[in-house]
């Protein structure tokens, strides 16, 4: 008999995401930024060496460590095309209808004939807790971590808002670090979160609705 395959979530150690925050299978908590982006190539050699060293002085000063993610897909031209047909629907001027179906052809062409990429730019903040091991192992916020007891509920209640405490203050530490470089930055919530992961999950699979399962 064949063995039995793992379903995938299995391989994934994200528990859950619960107010913004992504709780792991260790039970470490992540925060998520997404910031904006700089293009130090148009500075001087002055700036640039200047940049380069307050980025240094920044990452020198941090007592915790912190995780940068670059994500590069194909930029999605469909929002834009469905946007210029709805113009083009309601164009009564029969020369700007033929223009615009042009522009609509020659974009489509464009993009089918050269890969334009969008980027992303995001900072992964982590915390561990101090849960005490036995609240670890008998109960999760999971559906499947069972009943707990009252007193157990209450401990991992109170930790989850401790912790979800520190972190949002080393979130605050990134944010007022990254602003002294003109970058701005946006915390995550918990929808924005999902998406972001079952985008990198499911690659191929961006089109279709993206479940919101233990999600809080």
């Amino acid at each position: 008999m064949a063995q039995k395959s793992k379903p995938a979530q299995d391989f994934i150690p994200i528990k859950e995401i619960r107010d913004g925050i992504v709780i792991m299978k260790d039970n470490s908590f992540r925060a998520v930024l997404m910031t904006s982006s700089l293009n130090i190539a148009l500075k001087s050699q002055d700036e640039q060496e200047a940049i380069i060293g307050q980025f240094q002085n920044f990452l020198n000063s941090l007592e915790f460590s912190i995780q940068f993610y670059i994500q590069s897909r194909r930029l999605d031209i469909r929002p834009y095309i469905a946007f210029l047909e709805e113009k083009e629907r309601d164009q009564i001027n029969e020369l700007m209808r033929i223009q615009t179906r042009e522009y609509i052809d020659f974009i489509k062409n464009f993009t089918d004939s050269t890969n334009i990429m969008s980027k992303s730019f995001f900072v992964v903040v982590p915390y561990a807790s101090n849960i005490s091991s036995s609240v670890k192992s008998k109960w999760s916020f999971t559906s499947g971590g069972g009943t707990p007891a009252t007193a157990k509920t209450k401990e991992w209640l109170e930790n989850f808002e401790e912790s979800k405490t520190q972190i949002e203050q080393r979130v605050s530490v990134i944010e007022q670090g990254l602003s002294r470089f003109g970058i701005r930055v946006a915390q995550l919530g918990t929808e924005e979160i999902v998406e972001l992961f079952y985008k990198i999950f499911n690659p191929g699979e961006v089109d279709k609705p993206i479940p919101l399962e233990n999600v809080h």
